[in-house]
């Protein structure tokens, strides 16, 4: 209630969480059905400040009498006996509150309104417990704190603008309790301003999926947790759609309004972090734009700007970095940072590490006459840095697994479990150097110097992308086992074919990248995720082969979950 962040007394880490999905996934909350409502109301016109609707004017747009005679038939025609449910209504402020109870009692429902004050909570309580009145209309009361597993509908009868108030209040009834099968939802949606945001609400009921918002609505929501369902009126579907539509059309006027408007939204210091955090923005899409820095600079809220460096800044941001998950590569681009872009040359894991860095910023070798000026290069631009700097520990706090040495008998710096691009990749394994990148595109790389063959598959293969001849059978058999199909060429008797069957036998490393699809949600090239070595464990057919491998490391529960659907056996 002080408007401090909690988190700041426990240095910004949070131990452990569960979010709304998973729990619903675990059965530890009630199933929910949620009807998305056409509401008649423009909100259109409805002044907005600070980050949500102005509240006296709002209030007076959503109490009128037509109104509720329409709120009154959706609640005949979608609750099963609208005498015989216990119900909370959230409403914008107390007088809507008033107006909603009294006009649900003039039309024969039992009803009453709870405001800050006004009645014991206790006795509020009771009577809605023993069902003495069905409806109860609150308004930032019962948000949170409040144990009443019995309640089995939700009215949404105002624009909840902060996503983690529309879950407290929707909390409300997903405890369960006894003859409750499920909680019913009605969410009145107007046509809400373009600043109200549709998306964070849905993805906060859907969970984390590589499929757009707009695709899970326009499919209806194929990713939903267990047992739960959302149904959207024709008219409320047009009005979402259009909003998120408005909302993803992020061009560079729009940001830099938001930018200079954010003071008025919060009183958070503008960060990258925060301006993200506040304006529900992905980092990757934001980055389709300008740097940061520039961005401000034009807001006239930062006062000096260089392009020096800007435009391969953003290049590494949106096709390389924000793609990437290491904890160790990162920590190696902040140590960089600290020390002005030096590194030990001497030190093989740094100077690979420097080689993916390099490639992340530039595309061709021998841009700069030593590796170690194009990466003091990359330096030069102070604000920049800093604005890489920011980025960089985002991502890094993102890291919520453990990374793992690969355990060669050379030295790289890719970790299993961690996700990198193929060029990370191939820098990392010293296949591409400063003097010369390669071109292999192959989904094998036989790094022959090393002994090692890397093996890059791509699960969800699509005949779009894919040739009949390049569509091989590769998945996971279980969190152990991975199914994997060689090249058309290669026969068991074959030389290549020996080397897999007997690679344990000669020395040989194999060592799996896997990746979900080609490409994710924001079209970019999807990054591979390294599992680590692999051993031999059986195979079957020829041209090709295909053989079992045994992980070292299991597949981890965060890729596991997402590729269980493709699981055999």
């Amino acid at each position: 209630m002080d408007n401090e962040n909690i988190l700041n007394d426990f240095c910004d880490v949070i131990a452990a969480e569960i979010r709304l999905p998973e729990a619903l996934n675990r059965k530890l909350l009630c199933p929910f059905q949620y009807f998305g409502i056409s509401d008649n109301i423009n909100l259109q016109n409805i002044k907005w400040q600070n980050g949500k609707y102005q509240t006296t004017e709002l209030s007076d747009a959503l109490s009128t009498e037509q109104r509720v005679r329409d709120i009154l038939q959706k609640c005949e025609e979608y609750l099963t006996n609208i005498n015989d449910v216990i119900a909370l209504g959230f409403c914008v402020s107390q007088e809507h509150a008033q107006f909603m109870s009294e006009n649900f009692c003039k039309a024969g429902l039992k009803a009453d309104y709870l405001i800050s004050g006004n009645k014991n909570r206790n006795d509020i309580k009771y009577k809605l417990l023993s069902k003495e009145i069905n409806y109860l209309f609150v308004v930032d009361i019962f948000n949170e704190g409040v144990d009443i597993p019995e309640i089995d509908t939700i009215l949404f009868l105002r624009p909840t603008e902060s996503l983690t108030v529309f879950l407290q209040q929707l909390g409300r009834g997903l405890r369960f309790a006894d003859n409750k099968e499920c909680l019913t939802v009605l969410d009145f949606v107007g046509n809400a301003r373009d600043e109200y945001d549709f998306e964070g609400k849905f993805r906060g009921l859907i969970g984390k999926t590589s499929t757009s918002i707009k695709d899970e609505i326009e499919n209806e929501f194929p990713h939903l947790p267990l047992g739960c369902s959302i149904v959207l009126e024709k008219k409320a579907k047009e009005h979402i759609l259009n909003n998120i539509k408005k909302a993803t059309m992020l061009g560079k006027r729009k940001l830099i309004n938001k930018i200079q408007n954010f003071q008025s939204y919060t009183n958070l210091p503008l960060t990258i972090k925060n301006f993200t955090k506040v304006n529900h923005i992905p980092l990757e899409k934001f980055y389709k734009n300008d740097s940061f820095t520039k961005l401000c600079y034009e807001a006239n809220v930062v006062k000096d700007f260089s392009e020096t460096n800007e435009k391969e800044l953003v290049r590494a941001l949106t096709k390389k970095l924000l793609l990437t998950k290491s904890y160790k590569y990162f920590q190696f681009i902040l140590s960089l940072i600290q020390n002005d872009f030096r590194f030990n040359l001497n030190n093989q894991d740094e100077k690979l590490m420097a080689l993916m860095l390099y490639y992340d910023f530039f595309q061709e070798p021998n841009q700069f006459d030593s590796l170690e000026n194009g990466i003091k290069y990359i330096g030069e631009n102070k604000l920049l840095t800093s604005e890489l700097k920011e980025v960089i520990e985002i991502l890094s706090e993102k890291i919520n697994y453990i990374e793992y040495d690969l355990n060669l008998s050379f030295q790289t710096p890719i970790k299993v479990h961690s996700r990198y691009t193929r060029e990370q990749i191939l820098a990392g394994f010293g296949v591409h150097s400063f003097d010369k990148k390669s071109s292999s595109r192959e989904g094998v790389l036989d790094i022959k110097e090393k002994n090692t063959e890397l093996l890059f598959v791509t699960l969800e293969k699509t005949e779009e992308k894919y040739s009949p001849t390049t569509m091989y059978d590769d998945y996971a058999i279980n969190e152990k086992l991975f199914h994997w199909q060689s090249q058309n060429s290669t026969k068991p008797e074959s030389p290549k074919g020996q080397s897999y069957i007997n690679h344990q036998e000669i020395g040989k490393n194999i060592i799996l990248f896997v990746r979900e699809t080609n490409h994710d949600e924001n079209k970019n090239v999807m990054t591979y995720i390294c599992l680590g070595k692999v051993f031999y464990k059986s195979h079957y057919g020829s041209q090709p082969m295909s053989i079992t491998w045994e992980l070292e490391y299991e597949i981890p529960p965060f890729l596991w979950k997402n590729i269980a659907k493709m699981a055999v056996g």
